[in-house]
């Protein structure tokens, strides 16, 4: 159960792990540092999620509590109950972001990835439509302050390109972009279509983690 006993003992744990990653031994160690981080990362959000769930269940016990007083005039019992409503509202998303911070993140969620977008069926225009796919996420990666780079590129005769790779760096690179993988489908009426038909173009994208460097004595 989320209480603030629960929230104070999660404090307590930030505060440990702060003075943990203070020391010699973590700060010198990257693979160390990385999980002491990671396991702070989640944990301090979910303390900022269950402070503002206990916060609007402390606020609505205290707009009760004046309605339940019959010494509580009208003004001030209207104004609880409108507090009452509007935090009503504001419950269910609060207690839904407190659930989903409650979840142990996946490790591999904080890895950089390597995209690979393909054109698949629709000729010239599946091309096109990867070249679209690809300025859509550059642009999504921008937008989030990620950095990324192009691998491998493969041009189409009509613009846009067969297959382009690229790399993209940045927080959570992978937990954000791991479900964009698949096939990838769009009808319109293309370019190069001169009477006014709406095709069905396909463009395939793969999305992999970056495997970690691992230190192997022979």
């Amino acid at each position: 159960m989320i209480d603030h006993s629960y929230l104070e003992q999660l404090q307590a744990k930030l505060g440990e792990l702060e003075t943990h990653m203070s020391q010699p031994e973590v700060s010198a160690d990257p693979k160390k540092m990385q999980e002491c981080m990671r396991e702070y990362s989640h944990k301090k959000k979910l303390a900022e999620c269950a402070t503002n769930y206990l916060d609007l269940l402390d606020a609505k016990a205290e707009s009760e509590a004046i309605l339940a007083d019959s010494d509580s005039d009208d003004e001030l019992r209207e104004m609880a109950e409108m507090e009452i409503v509007e935090i009503e509202e504001k419950l269910p998303v609060a207690e839904r972001e407190m659930m989903v911070s409650l979840i142990p993140p996946d490790p591999t969620d904080s890895r950089n990835v390597i995209m690979e977008i393909r054109a698949g069926t629709g000729g010239d225009e599946a091309g096109i439509f990867c070249g679209d796919l690809y300025r859509m996420y550059t642009r999504y990666f921008d937008t989030q302050g990620w950095k990324h780079a192009v691998m491998d590129v493969s041009p189409s005769e009509a613009g846009g390109y067969k297959e382009v790779s690229f790399s993209v760096e940045g927080d959570d690179v992978y937990k954000a972009l791991k479900h964009e993988g698949g096939t990838h489908r769009v009808q319109r009426v293309p370019a190069t279509e001169t009477q006014g038909r709406v095709h069905t173009s396909a463009a395939t994208v793969a999305v992999l983690a970056e495997v970690e460097a691992v230190d192997i004595e022979v």
